[in-house]
């Protein structure tokens, strides 16, 4: 298990998978907490047939897998639902967390989850880096991606914490705004730093 945890956040739309590729390319094993919610819910798993008998059958797509675009629409628009489906899954995907980041072997490992900052989850971390791009940003890029409507996207911006709350948690920050170049020679750089503060971390508790 890899002893230095960096976690890695930002707001919908901000580019968290962009970065978090690249820190992949450069051999770092990744855990992301967004890839583990759609593990848990896989068709014929106890949470979710827990969803479906829940919110009905109208959440399921023909194929069995969940209708997520519909549970987002439900859970926004009910905030007992989104309660209740937070219940549910956050322990799953903690536990599911916990095992994967046990199994990092790369000098460190990278957990990237749009929920460090307002959860628990940045206790685990040796370092929290934020992806920062404007509301403005985040918006466009989310409407385009994802294909929704502009006040379903305020909403889910609205659920999340604000940008200066994420700036101000933040270890490290990634400036989104300027293009890939200059991405990966961030992402480049605080590579370089991680690997030291990994090393003397080792070193440290050997």
């Amino acid at each position: 298990m890899s002893q230095f945890i960096v976690g890695l956040t930002g707001g919908i739309g901000s580019g968290k998978t962009a970065a978090s590729n690249r820190f992949a390319k450069l051999g770092i094993g990744i855990v992301d907490a967004d890839v583990i919610s759609r593990e848990v819910v896989e068709p014929d798993s106890p949470a979710l047939q827990h969803i479906a008998a829940y919110f009905g059958d109208t959440l399921l797509l023909a194929d069995g897998q969940l209708n997520r675009p519909a549970l987002r629409q439900t859970i926004f628009a009910d905030p007992a639902a989104k309660q209740w489906l937070e219940a549910l899954l956050h322990p799953l995907i903690a536990s599911e967390t916990l095992r994967q980041l046990q199994s990092v072997q790369s000098a460190y490992a990278l957990f990237v989850s749009p929920l460090l900052i307002e959860s628990q989850q940045k206790s685990i971390c040796d370092r929290l880096v934020v992806v920062d791009v404007p509301g403005s940003l985040q918006l466009s890029r989310t409407m385009a991606r994802d294909n929704n409507e502009q006040a379903q996207v305020e909403r889910i911006m609205a659920s999340q914490v604000d940008r200066e709350t994420r700036l101000a948690a933040a270890s490290d920050v990634i400036d989104n705004t300027q293009g890939l170049s200059l991405l990966d020679l961030r992402v480049s750089e605080l590579h370089q730093q991680f690997l030291q503060l990994a090393t003397a971390k080792s070193k440290s508790t050997s």
